[in-house]
């Protein structure tokens, strides 16, 4: 039998100064469209809120807070749903997807998002410029949670981490003010927000920094199931040579079906190869030949591009699904550990996760940003899985042996992840960070998602 959620009672007086003040929508779980406003993309869980605020102002998030700190609440957000961790259960939870408006400033390379945007917006607007923002691999991801847990893309080894271009954050506090966060306002939380996700307040708007890339030479090479021992080993060894100016990845795919690769068995093994290389194309096919020559092409789409075809390069799906994601840091991938990886995911093994994905750190990703941030960087490769819906974690205990004992925060997914947030930093990071939690949310009122508990070590 389905559990039945227990929603805590809501006093009328509070829902009917959310109805009077909030200019957005507010849903009680018997109310028309609060089913459908709770939909998000990745269907592992999902929430059960007391009540949802839709909101469309900064104000509507502000009045939202201030009602779930009287009330004893919990407050979660969500804009696309995308990293969801522990369901919302008997909470208040904010759906910020209303509030989507992008702005791009060319001249100052600067762009603002407000909260519920997805990065399609942001690279439609600033490619009609020559510019990129640091998105990720997925376009139909949003700005905020992808940047504030970090946000590792295609341009991540030349640039660093969408969290290293922040520069200013509008923030809803637990005190239900909002505050202008900058590096001279507010440093520290200023320092906490990029790299801790959504520990410290509601984001109702970033504004951040652009690159100029118009153009990639990126793409994907697929290669057969069987041949994944060979690729696998020429992408570890041409890792170790390519400059900053390219970001790659290779991700072992077990997939219902490959439009890329007609004809390819629907969910049998496949190779795929994803390249971002900045450079011209000329240069581009010299440093992609050894991985073409690695196997039998089954596909190749790596050409010259526009960035504002970015998405092409990974192919991550677009329709929602349920799925666990789980990862881990690695500090290095030698060939005992290529051994390791693929026993528990290769071609001989039974692995059924769709998707285990190496993708290749250094340059810019291992330095400290101009302004520092919570951003973890002490990796050399990130190895990262979707499973199943209750498909046990099979790949990644394998290899925990070569991990650097940190996880990557925005690829986790799913209740069993929701005590990790602590995995993804070190010591001294950690305790700064509880430490900016106590000052700024004393009440541990932002407690839901990939949450930092106080007392957590």
């Amino acid at each position: 039998m389905a559990r039945q959620p227990q929603y805590s009672a809501i006093p009328d007086g509070a829902v009917d100064r959310l109805v009077s003040e909030v200019k957005g929508e507010v849903f009680l779980p018997d109310d028309p469209g609060y089913e459908a406003e709770l939909d998000g993309f990745n269907r592992i869980g999902r929430h059960h809120p007391a009540i949802v605020v839709g909101a469309i102002t900064a104000e509507d998030v502000a009045v939202a807070v201030r009602v779930a700190a009287e009330l004893g609440l919990p407050i979660g957000v969500q804009a696309t749903g995308h990293g969801i961790a522990a369901p919302v259960e008997g909470a208040l939870l904010v759906t910020t997807h209303r509030m989507n408006t992008v702005a791009v400033d060319p001249v100052a390379r600067i762009a603002r998002a407000e909260a519920g945007a997805q990065w399609h917006q942001v690279i439609a607007t600033a490619a009609y410029h020559g510019l990129a923002p640091l998105n990720g691999s997925s376009h139909l991801v949003g700005v905020v949670g992808y940047t504030l847990g970090g946000g590792l893309g295609p341009l991540g080894r030349l640039y660093g981490y969408a969290a290293d271009h922040v520069t200013r954050v509008h923030l809803v506090t637990a005190d239900g003010q909002h505050r202008t966060v900058t590096p001279d306002s507010h440093g520290e939380l200023f320092w906490a927000l990029r790299g801790g996700k959504g520990n410290f307040g509601i984001v109702t708007a970033l504004e951040f920094g652009l690159v100029p890339v118009a153009r990639l030479y990126g793409g994907g090479l697929y290669f057969p199931g069987a041949q994944a021992p060979a690729v696998l080993d020429a992408w570890r060894e041409w890792t170790r040579t390519v400059p900053e100016t390219l970001t790659s990845s290779v991700a072992l795919l077990r997939l219902p079906g490959l439009h890329q690769v007609p004809g390819h068995p629907a969910g049998e093994l496949a190779v795929h190869v994803r390249i971002a290389f900045t450079g011209g194309q000329e240069e581009g096919e010299a440093l992609v030949r050894p991985l073409r020559e690695a196997g039998t092409l089954l596909a190749d789409t790596v050409a010259d591009m526009p960035y504002s075809d970015v998405a092409q390069i990974h192919q991550d799906p677009t329709e929602p699904l349920p799925y666990h994601e789980r990862n881990l840091v690695l500090r290095e991938f030698d060939e005992d550990a290529l051994a390791a990886l693929l026993a528990a995911a290769g071609p001989d093994s039974a692995c059924t996760d769709p998707m285990v994905e190496l993708r290749h750190l250094g340059g810019a990703l291992s330095r400290p940003p101009a302004v520092p941030n919570a951003v973890g960087r002490d990796g050399a490769y990130t190895l990262s899985t979707l499973s199943l819906p209750g498909s046990p974690d099979v790949v990644l205990p394998p290899l925990s042996g070569w991990s650097t004992g940190r996880r990557y925060l925005n690829f986790l997914a799913g209740a069993d992840t929701a005590g990790s947030a602590p995995d993804c930093f070190d010591e001294a990071t950690l305790a700064r960070l509880l430490q900016v939690k106590k000052d700024y949310d004393p009440h541990n009122t932002f407690r839901l998602g990939h949450a930092l508990l106080p007392g957590a070590s």
